[in-house]
């Protein structure tokens, strides 16, 4: 068991079969967000992105402002903001201006850009795109601490440049980065000393260099004497759940396979032998959980032995199954995983044990207080 409490949320690409309407697609996806809030989710990162179809949030900011006037509790971030795209004084204002009207529940999750066709419509190399990044999140967290800046770049041009307004939170909102199989995002967590977003920690590929990614933030952060916190680290895998494995499977024949026909379009993923079932080649290939409450308990506990501590816990969000089954997968998350983790019910469990070790005599004193009443009253009343 982690010794840091576990907290959990979703990570919304998100994915939206095209045959959809959009503008429904987008309500339940705002939906979703109450349902979260009110089951005790802790965390929603949104994501942008611009071409393939799919994935149809292009600013996670403004999901996010319509989401945060919703709810109460949840936080939200942005999961992430691709930075090449954007004047990153643009993106300091922006988060900045979220994090009053949400008053302090943002987060500002950063990132290269994934899709490729997103770059190549902006005219944007994506050799460039890692570098680009790490340009601007040096000059958005010295806008997000109030200095001026006066810098050029071949992207972009300050002069005496500086953020409009200071953070509602301080010193300013958590700031991550995104992380999957190449070390530029553990190198940049342990630089600025960032929280850090495992994207692809059940995939086979990512979840082999969990260890080794993290090992390099602690690392770098060594090195100016610093000690990474493993409560802000949080990896993200896909997850469906129902009450009984047939049930989980029968469920993502909905919509699983057109989400791994999705991804192979943009970037061969899964390679699946023709004539198997999808859904048994997913979890027998260990990219994620398609079973019971007990199964994603398990996927957790292997994390654990492969990474170690670990603060929270996001499900990708992949509408594998119609609204109805995947409101009723995070009910039963948020019934039987939640509570594994957080040993909210210990002591419930152990006052339930307890009075099993001591029934009998527990029983016995409950049959003479009985008969003690039945004597007092038959005295009383001139019975005895």
């Amino acid at each position: 068991m982690s010794r840091i409490p576990l907290r959990h949320g979703i990570f919304l690409p998100p994915f939206h079969p095209m045959e959809e309407n959009p503008t429904a697609c987008l309500d339940r996806d705002l939906e979703l967000m109450c349902y979260l809030d009110k089951l005790g989710f802790h965390e929603a990162w949104i994501g942008e992105h611009h071409s393939a179809g799919w994935e149809i949030i292009s600013s996670p900011e403004l999901f996010i402002a319509v989401a945060a006037e919703r709810t109460r509790h949840i936080r939200f971030g942005t999961g992430v903001i691709s930075l090449p795209y954007h004047n990153p004084l643009m993106v300091a204002n922006r988060i900045i201006q979220l994090d009053h009207m949400t008053k302090g529940r943002i987060m500002f999750g950063a990132g290269p850009g994934l899709l490729a066709s997103d770059a190549l419509m902006l005219g944007i190399d994506p050799d460039t795109q890692r570098d680009r990044m790490a340009e601007a999140l040096d000059v958005i967290l010295r806008f997000f601490n109030g200095e001026y800046v006066t810098e050029k770049t071949d992207w972009y041009t300050y002069v005496n440049a500086r953020a409009h307004l200071p953070p509602y939170t301080k010193p300013y909102p958590e700031v991550a980065v995104v992380s999957s199989v190449t070390p530029s995002g553990g190198r940049l967590a342990g630089k600025y000393d960032l929280s850090m977003i495992c994207v692809a920690a059940t995939n086979p590929f990512g979840y082999d260099a969990l260890a080794a990614n993290w090992q390099i933030a602690n690392d770098i952060a060594a090195k100016q004497g610093r000690k990474m916190d493993p409560a802000r680290l949080r990896l993200v895998g896909p997850m469906h759940i129902a009450e009984t494995r047939e049930k989980a499977y029968e469920n993502v024949r909905f919509g699983l396979a057109r989400y791994i026909d999705y991804l192979n379009n943009n970037q061969l993923r899964y390679n699946i032998p023709a004539g198997v079932d999808p859904a048994q080649w997913f979890v027998d290939n260990k990219f994620g959980v398609i079973g019971t409450p007990d199964d994603a308990i398990a996927l957790i506990e292997r994390l654990y032995a492969k990474q170690g501590d670990f603060g929270v816990m996001l499900q990708q969000a992949h509408n594998w199954a119609d609204f109805e089954q995947t409101k009723r997968s995070f009910e039963l998350y948020a019934r039987y995983v939640m509570p594994h983790f957080s040993g909210d019910n210990r002591a419930r469990a152990e006052s339930f044990d307890w009075c099993t070790d001591h029934r009998d005599q527990l029983t016995e004193k409950r049959a003479s207080a009985a008969k003690l009443m039945f004597d007092k009253h038959a005295a009383e009343s001139g019975q005895g």
